[in-house]
């Protein structure tokens, strides 16, 4: 009875086990190839899966016999003089090493596939070992290949790791043995080794000492690359001239050890000898690996450390540059004493016309209030790019309009999977034009979207984006919520190719499994032919199915020349292993933006680009995954041209750059000259504060083009020390370029024009006034606008009334040197700034074209248009200037209307207003 009772609850606990933990692993892993299948990337599938089982098999079957012989070696023989446990009077004793005898076998087991699962764990080390590509360039250390640590030292260091792990893990497991069997006497005897005791312990402790020899001169040396000890992250001088050595006759002691235990083998005292060689052991670590490098440093190195660090340094400057892709930026001296003049500003009408006076926050908070149009959409993000509009390259901001399932009036399986499948379009609106009532002007708005230029979307449907990340089944014989239109709701089906077919019975209860919903088993809404879309959420979708890179956290939404919607994230290579390179917090020492990926936002088909392909690391990836990425020539051209230099590698690089753009070792040890980055008080670290996208033309160059740029100060300074690009378009992509001020010379920085702007009596003025009639007055992000060899300042200001949720954009800021002006539009105050150095033609339209317009009180009174500034500075013909007079007219009555409260008026003369726009943009017909 009893062994039966055992049997049933050794059974029930076995059948827990595998419903618990065997089943739904099981069932993750089908499901996963479904997945990776239907995105055509099985190839990393079972790459991964097929090598980690690889190695768990070898890894579990070489620990279980290693343990199992050594176990059944340590039980040989007769016991000795065994320890014996009574339990109670009545019992007799029990031998306790015969007990433990029954238990080995399973704890063998258990032991072994815990180091098995570990041994799994390192199978991308040993697919980049076996596929490793050369560097190209050596350490200046050794002369060893790059690679070497990249690809050869991890996995070499892992496997003598495990090794030593397992040899003093099974070394304590025979002692104990060979104690509870009499083998080994303890104190108050003397302590001996009987045979075959000492010849066991021997071996295994030779095998630990000769893993130990191995792993310093293989592991610890050419790790000495990365030290931290000195001033530098890679081999000080104490390293090299203390530390080095030291190791090498740490290892040398490892080896006399392994001869001092077999001597004390074979003269019957293996205790003594080997007591002493640990003590030898222990002592040559202590005064060699610790006390002698720590003198030199202390007493030969501190004293004159410049001086014994010299070559070091370089080594560390030139390993940073290198590893992180600042060894070819290009540089350019400024003057910094430039002026800037009307025709100045006319040459730079595209970067003029392209400033960006929306940022994202306030632009977010608008684009919910009035695009989102029911309270299921949701944006979450704004994103810049460039487009060719109407013949014109203009910077646009995007947002696409997702669905949020979690916000459904009501949350049923139905409605969450079947019915309520996918979000709607995007709002697209250009950087710098303002409506009358100073909300962005929108090319694409709406549901569905509705595009007033020549960009247009034909293919809006969101099934794959960032807030989907849940799944859903299209092809059902529900019908899919496509957009709300009136009192009505409009459908549509799923056409594309995406997802998993659900098939037949087996299949679906395997998804069932996978999503824990019954539904999906019985639902008769459900068919064979429906598909189910999961991984749909765009940064985990990629990760998924490229686990080996590392992604930018901001993915962005394209349009392509069809009106299809395509996300693109960038992908990174890195390592932690690159000698003598400077690390970041999580230890990377080396980044490339090596791969652009493509997603669809219908089908969610993933494609994969080399965009780096001189990177050793995405070349060894390519041999470990043959077929999955492609050539980024092979990126379809409409795509491409939305490339952009990554955020987070460009956040990285110019932090970097700040420092080590001093190549000198001298100059770089005293940070003589130090950049910073600027931040303001209340900056987040994930804040881009300063670093912004601009389309503009580059000094020197004869074409504008998109950049991503952030300005360096002087560290602990406020003045501008130089300014930093990414360029992004064609064969100019990913190639940095610095322009330097003379460091004599005072170029105001971007918190000392904040602080002139916030000491602007009128500027103060007019903003206190605006607070305190019940609004709250927003200062917009400050830009820094490079223009030919000098810089100009904009900052906009939105109004946001008291209780509403719409920032309004009333008011442009604009600085130059040491001069400050406050207009209604950025035309306006150009037109200030600079109207002592010659004339600017007022824009048509526009509100403050005249100066006295720049001073009026403070309003919710709407602001007319933003023009096209390319306008600015050009000569009138007769026509325009009669043309240009009755606008100016028109607008002087409009604001006087809108001051004396007489609304009618105002509405007419805005109304003749635009009909004179429209009259000017016909050519003053």
């Amino acid at each position: 009875m009893a062994a039966s009772r055992r049997f049933a609850v050794v059974s029930v606990i076995t059948l827990l086990f595998v419903l618990l933990t065997i089943v739904p692993t099981m069932v993750g892993f089908v499901t996963d190839l479904f997945w990776f299948r239907e995105i055509g990337y099985q190839a990393v599938f079972i790459t991964e899966l097929t090598t980690k089982v690889g190695l768990f098999v070898l890894a579990g079957l070489v620990t279980y016999g290693f343990l199992a012989v050594n176990a059944r070696l340590a039980r040989s023989g007769p016991s000795r003089v065994p320890v014996l446990w009574r339990m109670s009077p009545e019992l007799p004793p029990v031998d306790v090493a015969a007990s433990l005898s029954k238990v080995a076998t399973p704890l063998v087991f258990v032991l072994a596939f815990l180091f098995a699962l570990g041994a799994a764990g390192s199978w991308m080390d040993l697919l980049k070992f076996i596929n490793r590509t050369a560097f190209g360039a050596t350490d200046p250390v050794f002369g060893r290949d790059i690679g070497f640590y990249v690809f050869v030292l991890p996995a070499i260091a892992t496997l003598l790791g495990s090794l030593r792990s397992l040899v003093i893990l099974t070394l304590f497991g025979v002692v104990v043995l060979y104690i509870l069997r009499g083998r080994i006497s303890l104190p108050p005897q003397r302590i001996t080794l009987s045979s075959p005791a000492d010849r066991h312990v021997a071996a295994l402790l030779v095998g630990y000492l000769f893993l130990t020899a191995l792993q310093i001169w293989l592991v610890r040396i050419p790790e000495l690359l990365y030290s931290t000890t000195g001033p530098l992250v890679g081999a000080s001088y104490s390293d090299l001239h203390a530390r080095l050595p030291a190791l090498h006759a740490v290892a040398g002691t490892a080896i006399i050890g392994i001869g001092l235990v077999l001597y004390g083998m074979l003269r019957g005292k293996i205790v003594w000898f080997t007591l002493m060689g640990a003590a030898a052991y222990v002592i040559v670590s202590i005064l060699a690996g610790g006390i002698y490098p720590y003198l030199v440093q202390r007493f030969v190195v501190a004293p004159t450390e410049l001086t014994r660090e010299l070559p070091q340094l370089r080594s560390h400057i030139n390993a940073t540059r290198q590893a992180w892709g600042l060894a070819n930026v290009e540089t350019r001296d400024l003057s910094g004493d430039a002026g800037l003049s009307l025709d100045d500003i006319r040459a730079n009408s595209a970067t003029i016309q392209n400033v960006r006076l929306w940022d994202r926050t306030p632009l977010l908070k608008t684009f919910g209030q009035l695009q989102e149009i029911r309270t299921y959409y949701d944006f979450i993000s704004v994103d810049d790019d460039r487009y060719v509009i109407d013949g014109r390259y203009r910077q646009v901001l995007l947002s696409p309009r997702e669905l949020n399932a979690a916000s459904l009036p009501k949350r049923t399986f139905i409605n969450q999977h079947l019915t309520f499948t996918h979000g709607l379009g995007l709002t697209l609106g250009p950087v710098n034009e303002v409506t009358v009532e100073g909300l962005p002007v929108l090319y694409i708005k709406n549901l569905p979207p509705v595009s007033t230029v020549s960009l247009k979307v034909t293919r809006p449907q969101l099934y794959f984006g960032e807030l989907t990340d849940e799944h859903v089944f299209v092809n059902t014989r529900q019908p899919e919520f496509d957009y709300p239109s009136g009192n009505e709701d409009v459908y549509t089906r799923y056409r594309g190719t995406g997802g998993v077919r659900v098939g037949g019975f087996i299949k679906r209860a395997l998804l069932s499994m996978r999503f824990g919903a019954l539904n999906i088993l019985f639902s008769g809404d459900i068919g064979s032919e429906s598909r189910v879309l999961y991984n749909r959420e765009i940064k985990g979708r990629v990760r998924q199915a490229l686990p080996f890179m590392r992604f930018d956290s901001d993915p962005y939404l394209v349009i392509d020349n069809k009106g299809e919607l395509y996300w693109m994230v960038d992908g990174f290579t890195t390592t932690n292993r690159y000698p003598y390179s400077q690390e970041l917090d999580d230890g990377t020492n080396y980044m490339r933006n090596s791969l652009k990926v493509t997603v669809d936002a219908y089908n969610g088909t993933l494609a994969a680009y080399v965009a780096d392909p001189s990177d050793p690391l995405i070349r060894t990836y390519a041999k470990i995954f043959p077929g999955i990425m492609k050539p980024i020539s092979a990126m379809p051209a409409d795509l491409r041209a939305h490339i952009r230099y990554p955020r987070d590698l460009f956040r990285v690089q110019a932090g970097l750059y700040a420092t080590y753009h001093m190549n000198e070792p001298k100059t770089f040890y005293n940070r003589e000259d130090q950049w910073q980055v600027p931040a303001t008080p209340d900056q987040k670290d994930d804040d881009d504060r300063f670093m912004r996208h601009l389309v503009m033309r580059l000094p020197d160059e004869t074409q504008p083009e998109y950049i991503y740029m952030a300005p360096f100060t002087p560290r602990q300074k406020n003045n501008l020390a130089a300014w930093m690009v990414a360029r992004n378009d064609g064969a100019n992509y990913g190639r940095l370029r610095v322009y330097r001020f003379p460091k004599q010379s005072l170029v105001y920085g971007p918190l000392q024009i904040t602080s002139r702007i916030n000491q602007d009596t009128e500027i103060s003025r007019e903003l206190t006034l605006w607070d305190q009639r019940g609004s709250q007055v927003i200062k917009g992000e400050l830009l820094v606008i490079p223009i030919e060899e000098a810089l100009i300042y904009v900052q906009p200001i939105y109004l946001q009334a008291e209780g509403g949720q719409i920032p309004e954009l009333k008011r442009v800021v604009v600085a130059f040197q040491d001069r400050v002006v406050m207009s209604e539009t950025l035309e306006s105050g150009l037109t200030r700034l600079f109207a002592g150095q010659g004339r600017v033609a007022p824009q048509p339209g526009a509100a403050a074209t005249q100066a006295a317009a720049d001073t009026t009180r403070p309003s919710t009174a709407p602001v007319a248009p933003t023009g096209t500034p390319a306008t600015i500075g050009a000569a009138p013909s007769a026509a325009s200037g009669s043309l240009l007079r009755e606008a100016q007219d028109h607008y002087t009555r409009a604001m006087a209307a809108q001051r004396s409260g007489d609304w009618a008026t105002y509405g007419q003369e805005i109304q003749r207003l635009g009909d004179v726009l429209r009259r000017l943009n016909a050519g003053g017909r």
